[in-house]
């Protein structure tokens, strides 16, 4: 009998898990129906979602859908804007929901939604993105039809949400990081105590400046809630600004056209402790074994209507008095801090926000320092209004404060400053509207941190502050064996300090010894791989203003520039060279162009001109010229030279050969040529046996190049070597490979004792016929391994060709003239040969014969060696 029970007890549990394990396939489409149906009907949105899940093993005897991936997206006037993406919404109710018809509600037990995105936006109208609702009549919204859904909730939870709030209008932004939220009560009730739990990161920006950053917050609170007239009271609560203590009391009633808020709030003890708490504990340490003297309270009263043109009136009260602090690891404690500060609204208009901070003073040693400012017409066009005067010893800081610092901050700070402005003037740069006074300076201050190259020591700087400008009288600093000394005015520095203007100004710099990689350090960075990667130096983009600068000596890469001088501008994360000037190589540079780093690659534009520099340093020690004329190592002497090139840069800004083109005109100053530098002026030597290069006449030689893709291309250039005429010109690349003519008008003369036989068979004014002769060298390889080839065996021959085809016609004419002396000879001839009986006459046919015997002879009775 038992068995028999427990048998069907075990294939009960059977059939329940097997239906159990169905049901999400038999109530699937119901659900999505469903869920389809909730959101259509109560949604003026885009809506989609990845898929609906269902499970009643995980939560029996309830139901669990999963919907994932909801994404809503808002409709004109904020068309393709995400209000809402959650990665997944849980729904919790009871199996029995799943049976109701169609047309009954299901009744939710608790939601809980993980990894969601809320966008908040309220246009410069005023309108908000998240009014979505569809604007139903009064009867759907008795219709109990209309409704798939009835929150009978217990319990919901929202974990790891991130929600961004912007009113373009007042440009306020306010985002909720890592928001984390619990929530427990009867929805089924009007009436309800709901118990929450929350915790999230607060930012908050106002008209472009930061006021707060991942601020922590926490509050666990019992909210009464009266869901009828939609109030939420404050029963039991406390809360936390990162670890300052809050105390709620009160209530908010949501309106019609807004919120009633009657608030106050108070920290619930007056230890000072307090104030080290809205400090962000990674700067503030271990609280809670501070010393502490005197007291710290915040207080405050909201009470009135939050609508589209109030806010509720305030007075927020945050005091100290006779305070003093001592961590228990440091040697310095600071003493004396009072603060006194109120934020107060008495009209419920928001521009008639105040702030006054009547009072800030604390001493740390001997030195004392004191503020006080108030600050007015908070929201249109702030008044500001403000005072500071007193001592920091910046050695004493990390000794009173546990500030994070790598290696400890020195230098005396003396402030003595009042100034006053309105917000408007420094948008617009009316600086005849702003009022300063007093001086600031800094003495003795040492730094070193990881966005430095080297150590940086400011001897000392002083500031005053004119009625509408701020001068720097003297800033006198070193780094690494650097020199530096600044002067000048800047022009706009409250609108970079409060409205995030790029800070304008010009300067005059002077220098003894500037090294330029002092000051250069870039950063490393570490890619998904976890390769190190050194970035580009970049030029501030904060920057716009002006330099004036002089240096006796500035250390580029491996070059020692000397008296240097010129213009730079600086905007836009750029550098605009004017005038620059230098000496260098015996003589000296002029520069203009541009430096940018505004890409990812920096990027420059250089006009160069050089002016009687030595030719085999400046091409020796320059990489770039080195590439772009290989040879000229060779020649001793100077060079006046127009460059014009651009192209990238590398990382610690020197040009990227492979990227760089442009032209060069040169022209050569007393030079000579040391053929021992060169592996191809001695093959050329070598192979062109009348030319010396070492007698190669350069002087005041004109040379035009230019450069693109690694190609260096010369314009035939004009040469002279003794009476031989020679044009070069051709091509080779930064990897040193060449394809170079050499052609030379040569003399005959020059061509070996074979041409010069042969020319001295003729007259003088056939051998004038023979003025000179082409010769062409071609030069191939690298100029370290050079192939010279030349056509000089082949010039000669055809050479002598030539000469022994003009003797060869000069014999036959010779044979033909006395060949027609004897059949046409005159009777004078015939008479004096006849007459003279003393002399042996040659006949007409002896003299013939020996007419072609001797041109035969002349023609063909050279030697066999100089055949």
């Amino acid at each position: 009998m038992t068995k028999k029970i427990l048998k069907g007890l075990g294939i009960f549990l059977l059939v329940t898990i097997i239906v159990l394990a169905a049901a999400p396939f038999i109530f699937k489409d119901k659900i999505k129906a469903m869920v389809l149906k909730s959101i259509n009907e109560n949604v003026d949105a885009t809506v989609a979602f990845a898929d609906v899940d269902l499970s009643l093993l995980k939560s029996f005897p309830n139901a669990n859908v999963t919907i994932t991936d909801l994404g809503i997206i808002n409709k004109a006037p904020f068309e393709g804007d995400t209000l809402l993406f959650a990665g997944e919404t849980h729904l919790k109710m009871s199996i029995k929901e799943l049976f109701k018809s169609e047309n009954e509600t299901m009744n939710l037990q608790s939601f809980r939604l993980k990894d969601a995105i809320v966008n908040v936006i309220f246009n410069k109208d005023g309108i908000g993105n998240f009014d979505i609702a569809l604007k139903d009549d009064e009867e759907k919204k008795d219709d109990p039809e209309s409704k798939p859904f009835n929150l009978s909730i217990q319990n919901y939870e929202i974990e790891n949400l991130k929600m961004a709030y912007w009113d373009q209008g007042s440009n306020i932004k306010l985002a909720l990081n890592e928001l984390n939220h619990t929530g427990k009560g009867n929805f089924a009730e009007q009436k309800l105590d709901l118990d929450t739990k929350t915790t999230t990161k607060l930012s908050f920006d106002m008209e472009g400046t930061n006021y707060m950053k991942n601020v922590a917050l926490s509050l666990d609170a019992v909210l009464g809630i009266d869901l009828d007239k939609m109030k939420f009271e404050f029963k039991d609560n406390k809360a936390l600004i990162n670890q300052l203590p809050l105390e709620f009391n009160g209530f908010l009633q949501m309106q019609e056209n807004g919120q009633l808020y009657d608030l106050t709030f108070k920290t619930p003890t007056s230890d000072f402790k307090n104030f080290l708490g809205l400090v962000p504990e990674a700067y503030a340490g271990n609280i809670n074994q501070v010393k502490t003297t005197g007291e710290f309270k915040v207080e405050g009263k909201v009470a009135g209507e939050f609508t589209e043109t109030t806010i509720p009136k305030f007075n927020i009260e945050i005091t100290s008095k006779n305070a003093s602090f001592q961590y228990p690891d440091l040697p310095k404690s600071v003493k004396n801090i009072v603060i006194d500060t109120h934020i107060i609204n008495e009209t419920g208009l928001m521009n008639d926000t105040y702030v006054n901070l009547d009072q800030l003073s604390f001493t740390i040693d001997q030195d004392v320092f004191n503020a006080k400012a108030n600050v007015r017409n908070l929201t249109e066009n702030a008044l500001v209004n403000a005072e500071l005067k007193g001592t920091i010893n910046l050695a004493n800081v990390t000794k009173a404060y546990p500030v994070q610092l790598d290696k400890p901050l020195t230098g005396i700070l003396k402030a003595d400053v009042t100034t006053k402005f309105d917000m408007k003037s420094v948008e617009t740069s009316q600086y005849q509207n702003i009022q300063n006074s007093g001086t600031m300076s800094l003495t003795g201050f040492n730094y070193e941190g990881p966005e430095m190259a080297k150590p940086f020591q400011i001897n000392k700087t002083s500031i005053t502050f004119n009625p509408n400008q701020i001068k720097l009288n003297e800033f006198d600093a070193k780094t690494g064996s650097s020199d530096v000394n600044i002067t000048g005015n800047l022009d706009n520095f409250y609108g970079f300090l409060f409205k995030n203007q790029v800070l304008k100004g010009s300067f005059n710099l002077a220098s003894n010894k500037l090294v330029v990689s002092d000051f250069m350090a870039p950063t490393t960075t570490t890619d998904d791989a976890g390769k190190k990667a050194t970035e580009a130096v970049k030029i501030p983009s904060f920057l716009d203003c002006n330099l004036t600068a002089k240096a006796t000596t500035v250390v580029y890469d491996n070059l020692n520039l000397k008296n240097v001088s010129g213009n730079l501008a600086i905007k836009d994360e750029a550098v605009t060279l004017s005038n620059l000037k230098m000496d260098i190589f015996g003589g000296n540079i002029g520069l203009n162009g541009t430096v940018s780093t505004k890409t990812d690659t920096p990027k420059f534009n250089m006009d160069l001109v050089l002016n009687a520099v030595n030719i085999a340093e400046s091409f020796t020690q320059l990489d770039m010229l080195k590439s772009i004329a290989p040879i000229a190592n060779t020649i001793n002497g100077k060079l006046n030279s127009t460059i014009k090139l651009s192209g990238d840069l590398t990382n610690d800004m020197t040009p990227d050969l492979k990227t760089i083109s442009g032209d060069l005109f040169g022209q050569l100053l007393n030079t000579s040529v040391n053929q021992q530098n060169s592996q191809l002026l001695s093959s050329l030597s070598n192979n062109v046996k009348f030319l010396d290069v070492s007698k190669l006449n350069l002087n005041d030689v004109k040379a035009a190049l230019s450069f693109k893709d690694g190609k260096v291309a010369l314009k035939p250039m004009q040469l002279k070597y003794q009476d031989i005429g020679i044009e070069l010109g051709g091509t080779h690349g930064f990897d040193q490979k060449m394809n170079y003519d050499v052609k030379f008008d040569v003399p005959a003369k020059y061509l070996g004792s074979e041409v010069t036989n042969l020319l001295s068979k003729l007259t003088p004014a056939e051998q004038q016929k023979i003025e000179s002769v082409p010769v062409t060298a071609n030069l191939t390889g690298s100029f370290s391994q050079p192939n010279v080839r030349t056509d000089m065996k082949q010039a000669t021959t055809n050479l002598a060709t030539q000469l022994v085809k003009m003797q060869k016609d000069k014999l036959v004419n010779q044979g033909t003239s006395a060949l027609s002396n004897l059949l046409g000879g005159d009777k004078a001839t015939t008479n004096a040969t006849t007459t003279d009986t003393t002399k042996t006459t040659p006949t007409p046919k002896e003299q013939v014969k020996d007419g072609v015997k001797d041109a035969v002879k002349n023609l063909f009775g050279k030697k066999k060696k100089d055949e």
